[in-house]
């Protein structure tokens, strides 16, 4: 159907029927889905720009045809666990780094009667805020591991209180520790992303949007900071509208800003919440002061035309001119929330206890409890195929283990129960190694602190002790054999040698074999050249932090050696290769002849055959293909991994007698090696996103610094008092850049690294590398 255009007050208004508004979104992204007369016509055909991009993801994500449609699992939940559930919420509270995830996090469990008091970040007292267990937390005044905890919320409902319970878990804002909000956001059905009044939309803010995204987890915004000198808050919705690519739309106008922040308005039901008492645990509904009657009006005008982009319902009662009621708002809310085509956004200050406790009203409106979220499993009988994981407690028990940690009674396992119930003394199967295990301890957890119960349902988060498994196992109980898919483990980026000062008493190895067991993203291994340790991770903090654990963990000191960076080796030309591998040591002999096209290759390393006539039979292929891989391991380049290159196996010769498989594996080794330095072989460093934020009287210095590095800057945006500016720069750049930018800013700034993608090395860069790797060959053979 066509849209009629007319004329209102000389500005241009489509008029739809109202199922096109959604499908005028989707189907044809520039087109003008409708463009209110008060509003700026290309501002308005700019917001629904941004908007296609989350139309187009939850397209993507739409669950598949042949599963059981979630109504239909709604519809056949048991009343008891639709009661139960109802009132669940499993959020993760997540932000940019110091953008107050921690404070936010304690004041929610002051406020749900969690905790008695209220500790500090970085408080005077010494003793810290509850989710920062760990002493190096507390010193730092950062998360390094996200820390899970439960407690419940007395909602008011049209004159009743429902209480609902929150399974809670607290991540940090640090890109070292990013594996921890991998492995939280792949369990949790909501989130709360907090951004800074302040410094709107970071760096690590766009880090966090793309994991929810991959783990389809809706979010409702808290701008928090709101008791801060150029506190903005509608700045800070503009950035989530574009560098999000979502529809954002205040749900709140503050009372005050800065200093003078009171408390906050809600728009839809047009009340003013104040809050009173020590802690602000007291809120005070009054009428709406008057000298802010008109940006109350003005913003709930936006939010229902915004919810009218995304919400067929709201669309036809606008396209009508009618007025929403504040249920029909809400109820639209928590559908697109829900469906991840809208985040509402509150505000208020943390610190300030100012305006948490409506973000926990909004945690009960907006965001799903788990019987409302999609969870699929493959079923390992029936060749994998896809099936739903209702949340039903009568269904066999499936499970995923999420999180380990060492814990004074052993391995603590952090398990989110998916269907069924776990039962302390029940057995339970890990998919992976069919291994049975009886559990002799079921916990939930509170911080670092344990409450022991009998039984877990699901849709909750416990954990156990006792079970041999790796991160991202599933369980069952035997009578499934399911598998869920685990969490996306990003590559290390960084390396350094590390060797105990003293004589190793068995502690630095117990110490090793923990974190790597803890943290996907801290790898070992053994260098057989160097006879080095070498650790790897996500960063200086991440390594710095692991080893001043073994040292107060474990009395471990360690001596590092100088950070390695993970190059990688390519190849530019193609070339064809002819290798001949022959040994006579007496009696059986080795030969095997292999012949082909050595080539460069997108980003995988691939290896394929065109022989023909069986002149080299399947199982020396096989060897060939084990002889390339061993090779691209240590490229001959300078001993690093090699990167997109494509062995074409297409003719060769074997022996009767003298032929087998190592001979072939031997022949794929040195010929692949031969041909790669006919190649044109180069070596790759990885290029890092950087973000550095600091004051704006330091943008010059700033500037100078990244210049001197040869970084390419791509953006800057500058704030009332502080500037982001974003580049591209070789990690290898990057080493001590911490240092630096503290003697540059006067110690006020600070930046995040996160791996883009590999580039060639300079030319001297890599002369350098290669008469290195040279020189400790020939020291070895000498």
């Amino acid at each position: 159907m066509s849209p009629l255009r007319t004329l209102v007050g000389g500005v241009a208004h489509a008029v739809f029927a109202p199922a096109c508004v959604r499908a005028c979104v989707r189907a044809s992204r520039p087109l003008f889905a409708r463009v209110p007369a008060r509003n700026n016509f290309s501002k308005q055909f700019a917001r629904l720009q941004s908007f296609a991009a989350a139309e187009a993801e939850s397209d993507e994500t739409e669950p598949d045809a042949e599963l059981q449609s979630q109504e239909d699992i709604l519809a056949k939940l048991a009343p008891e666990d639709a009661q139960r559930l109802s009132l669940m919420r499993n959020i993760g509270i997540s932000a940019h780094i110091d953008s107050g995830k921690t404070t936010f996090t304690e004041r929610v469990l002051y406020y749900t009667g969690r905790i008695k008091a209220i500790h500090e970040v970085r408080g005077k007292d010494n003793v810290g805020a509850k989710m920062d267990s760990m002493d190096l937390e507390r010193e730092k005044g950062i998360t390094i591991q996200s820390a899970a905890t439960y407690c419940d919320w007395d909602k008011v409902e049209n004159g009743d209180t429902k209480k609902y319970h929150f399974n809670l878990i607290d991540t940090p804002g640090h890109i070292d520790f990013t594996i921890e909000v991998e492995r939280a956001l792949r369990v949790l059905d909501g989130a709360v992303l907090v951004v800074c009044a302040v410094s709107g939309v970071q760096s690590q803010t766009i880090t966090v949007d793309r994991q929810m995204r991959r783990y389809n987890v809706p979010r409702i915004t808290f701008i928090n900071k709101m008791d801060r000198m150029g506190a903005n808050p509608w700045r800070a919705i503009e950035q989530v509208n574009q560098k999000l690519k979502i529809a954002a739309a205040a749900v709140q106008v503050p009372i005050g800003r800065e200093e003078s922040l009171d408390g906050v308005v809600d728009i839809i039901n047009r009340k003013a919440l104040y809050h009173e008492g020590d802690r602000g645990e007291i809120i005070v509904e009054k009428s709406v002061p008057e000298e802010l009657q008109d940006i109350v009006e003005e913003k709930r005008s936006v939010l229902i035309e915004t919810l009218a982009d995304v919400d067929d319902e709201i669309a036809e009662i606008y396209l009508n001119e009618e007025v929403p009621t504040p249920e029909q708002i809400v109820a639209a809310i928590r559908r697109a929330t829900i469906s991840r085509k809208f985040t509402p956004v509150l505000m208020g200050s943390a610190l300030a206890n100012k305006s948490v406790q409506p973000v926990l009203d909004a945690v009960c409106d907006y965001l799903p409890n788990p019987s409302e979220v999609s969870n699929v499993a493959l079923d390992l009988s029936s060749s994998e195929a896809p099936v739903n994981l209702p949340p039903y407690s009568n269904l066999p028990f499936v499970g995923l283990a999420f999180k380990l940690e060492e814990g004074k009674f052993g391995q603590l396992t952090y398990v989110r129960v998916y269907q069924g119930m776990i039962k302390k003394g029940m057995n339970i199967v890990n998919t992976r190694t069919g291994k049975r295990t009886k559990l002799a301890r079921l916990v939930r957890m509170h911080s670092n602190e344990m409450e022991d119960v009998t039984e877990v349902h699901s849709g909750e988060i416990c954990a156990t002790f006792g079970v041999d498994c790796s991160s991202g196992d599933t369980f069952t109980d035997g009578e499934l054999s399911y598998a869920m898919t685990s969490m996306f483990v990003p590559e290390p980026v960084i390396s350094l040698s590390i060797s105990p000062k003293s004589r190793d008493n068995g502690n630095f190895s117990k110490a090793i074999n923990r974190f790597q067991k803890e943290d996907p993203t801290f790898r070992v291994h053994f260098d057989s050249e160097s006879k080095e340790t070498v650790i790897s991770g996500m960063g200086e903090l991440h390594l710095e932090i692991y080893v001043e654990r073994m040292r107060r963990e474990y009395n471990v000191d360690c001596v590092t050696g100088m950070p390695q960076v993970a190059y990688r080796e390519a190849i530019l030309d193609e070339v064809t290769f002819d290798y001949t591998h022959k040994r006579q040591s007496g009696g059986a002999g080795q030969y095997a002849k292999v012949m082909g096209i050595l080539s460069p290759a997108d980003a995988e390393n691939g290896f394929e055959s065109e022989i023909v006539g069986g002149k080299i039979p399947e199982k020396y292929l096989a060897a060939v293909q084990k002889g390339f891989e061993e090779a691209c391991e240590k490229g001959p380049l300078i001993g690093h991994k090699v990167l997109g290159a494509r062995m074409l196996v297409n003719d060769g010769a074997i022996h009767v007698v003298d032929s087998s498989e190592l001979s072939f594996r031997t022949a794929g080794y040195w010929g692949f090696r031969e041909a790669f330095m006919r190649a044109r072989p180069i070596v790759l460093e990885p290029i890092m996103d950087v973000a550095i934020t600091a004051p704006l009287e330091f943008q010059g210095s700033v500037i100078g610094l990244m210049n001197k590095r040869n970084a390419t800057i791509t953006d800057t945006d500058v704030g009332s008092d502080e500037f982001t500016l974003h580049a591209e720069c070789s990690l290898n750049q990057m080493f001590g850049f911490a240092t630096i930018l503290r003697a540059n800013t006067q110690g006020k700034g600070e930046f995040t690294l996160e791996f883009k993608h590999y580039a060639q090395a300079p030319p001297q860069l890599q002369k350098d590398l290669v008469a290195e790797f040279q020189k400790k060959l020939k020291e070895k053979q000498n």
